[in-house]
């Protein structure tokens, strides 16, 4: 009994803090909000150049698992594609709010140039996927590697149905990379996913 009063609070506090977080969100001017999230993938980055050297002795070892192979950029192509017509299918047949994330990715990608979209999902792809494919999962594990993930995605932690997604996005990018063990083919497919789902917020979100 004590254990489930303790964890019933424990997600009460989590819920408020997402819910602030939310909120100071929300107060920020759209350059606010775009600086912070260049501002976030540079720590990223940071932590996982530091993290290689704590653990390899070389700040970039993981370039030793980045291969230059056309059929794995086919392949990331490929998986990128199917994620984004999977999630476009869901975000036509499911409730609106089951996708609901406060609105930050509308106001992020709504207003961008599309050559901006490129570039931001470009860096996004390569901190993200340098950091928790190329470090975390190659040295403590694919579960690892996605609980941290989803986690640092903090804004979607107040909608079930965007936890589990992105989990689901997560562990399969992960499997990807075991199958291929090549980190381009995730930089690859995490780049096509952003870029696609930010060019159809771009010109067709607020239209429907």
């Amino acid at each position: 009994m004590a254990n489930d009063i303790e964890a019933d609070v424990n997600r009460l506090r989590r819920r408020i803090k997402v819910k602030k977080q939310a909120e100071i969100i929300k107060h920020m001017s759209d350059k606010e909000l775009l600086i912070n999230l260049y501002v976030t993938q540079l720590i990223m980055l940071t932590i996982a150049l530091f993290t290689s050297w704590l653990l390899t002795n070389n700040v970039v070892a993981f370039l030793n698992i980045i291969e230059l192979r056309n059929d794995h950029v086919v392949i990331g192509l490929a998986f990128g594609i199917i994620v984004v017509t999977f999630e476009l299918f869901l975000f036509r047949t499911l409730p609106y709010s089951w996708f609901d994330d406060g609105g930050i990715n509308n106001r992020v990608f709504s207003r961008r140039h599309p050559l901006h979209i490129v570039v931001l999902s470009a860096v996004v792809a390569i901190s993200e996927e340098v950091l928790f494919r190329g470090v975390i999962q190659s040295y403590a594990g694919l579960w690892v590697a996605s609980l941290l993930f989803t986690l640092i995605h903090f804004r979607y932690l107040a909608n079930r149905f965007l936890v589990i997604f992105t989990v689901l996005v997560s562990v399969s990018l992960g499997v990807l990379f075991e199958l291929t063990d090549n980190l381009l083919t995730v930089i690859v497919a995490h780049f096509i996913i952003d870029c696609l789902l930010g060019l159809y917020i771009r010109y067709f979100h607020n239209k429907r």
